[in-house]
């Protein structure tokens, strides 16, 4: 007997819409489900859109969407065990009005997994459904959603957070992340796996991770000509980077150049270029076949010994190198020759 042939009944999803929603909080999602169903060739989730009523739903870019049930046909069937709320421009609005709100607290005890896509945190926050929990939204949001709902534990920088159940993602691509999360602890690496490479996503961008490019957060903070040479370093941060050369494309002293990393960056040269090459060997141990030695690693990244690389690495990521690929690198199954599905698209 194959595994997937000894599979639980199907799961049954319910993500909530409603007027200007972000699209892709809904399709996002629901074609990850959608896609673990095609791959393993069986129905392994069951999906239906919900609504304030049955028919079309007008996304915030325009896009109409088709519900099929409201919140007394989705109780009619029973409770679903995972149901996502959509965030996007109308969340705000949907809270004043109390209808979603009312349904989310009444079905809420039944369901396995309760969850919320970028600003529909706010959703089930206004329902009382995330206190005392550990939450995050979108990062433009953060502070509005700690500042409403005190009894939540925003966390800013993270794509997805699970606090006993109450599963909340970042923004927008965000809930894909979570949806291949769910799929893992639903039905192991391996699908998660084949439906990251359909969707030309990576299975693990850790839940932890930042919400956006740090290099991108980095070069807004910087200005003037510290923007440039913030850029340069991002673009080589294994070069031979000495703090006398980068004062000198910039035409200041070293001592002024430290004091402007201090000011506009909240750290020094020196620290912010091993932070870089951190995550060039960060990338390097997760994406190489096989698995590269940390000596080689420490001297491609110029950081020192495997040692120091280690040390680093644990005071940086909070586990050794060797246990963070082992938790977060996603190996693709062994083929001697591409099938049709697994040829790129033109």
């Amino acid at each position: 007997m194959s595994p997937l042939s000894a599979l639980p009944p199907a799961r049954r999803v319910a993500l909530l819409a409603y007027p200007d929603c972000q699209v892709l909080d809904v399709c996002g999602p629901w074609q990850v489900f959608a896609s673990a169903n095609e791959l393993s060739g069986q129905t392994l989730y069951e999906l239906s859109l919900v609504a304030r009523s049955p028919g079309r739903v007008i996304t915030n870019g325009g896009l109409v969407m088709m519900a099929e049930l409201d919140w007394a046909g989705l109780e009619a069937l029973g409770a679903p065990d995972t149901l996502l709320a959509a965030g996007g421009s109308g969340v705000f609005s949907q809270c004043r009005q109390r209808y979603h709100i009312d349904g989310l607290r009444e079905l809420a005890p039944d369901v396995r997994r309760l969850g919320a896509i970028c600003s529909g945190a706010f959703l089930l926050a206004e329902a009382g459904l995330l206190d005392g929990r550990r939450v995050t939204t979108h990062w433009r949001h953060c502070s509005t959603l700690a500042r409403q709902y005190p009894r939540l534990r925003v966390i800013p920088d993270a794509l997805y957070v699970e606090d006993g159940g109450r599963y909340t993602s970042a923004g927008v691509t965000a809930g894909i992340d979570l949806a291949l999360s769910l799929v893992e602890a639903d039905h192991g690496a391996a699908l998660a796996g084949r439906v990251a490479r359909e969707l030309v996503m990576f299975l693990h961008r850790p839940g932890g991770q930042a919400q956006f490019s740090e290099a991108l957060l980095h070069q807004q903070r910087a200005t003037g000509p510290l923007r440039e040479l913030v850029g340069r370093l991002h673009a080589d941060p294994a070069g031979d980077h000495s703090l006398e050369s980068m004062a000198a494309q910039m035409s200041v002293t070293p001592r002024h150049l430290s004091r402007l990393f201090r000011r506009y960056l909240g750290t020094s040269p020196g620290a912010y270029l091993t932070r870089l090459r951190l995550e060039g060997a960060r990338l390097s141990l997760l994406n190489a076949r096989p698995a590269p030695p940390l000596e080689r690693l420490a001297m491609q990244w110029r950081l020192g010994s495997a040692e120091q690389l280690r040390r680093l690495f644990h005071r940086q990521y909070g586990v050794s190198p060797s246990v963070y690929r082992q938790r977060f690198a996603t190996t693709p199954p062994p083929s001697t020759s591409p099938s049709l599905e697994d040829m790129p698209c033109a």
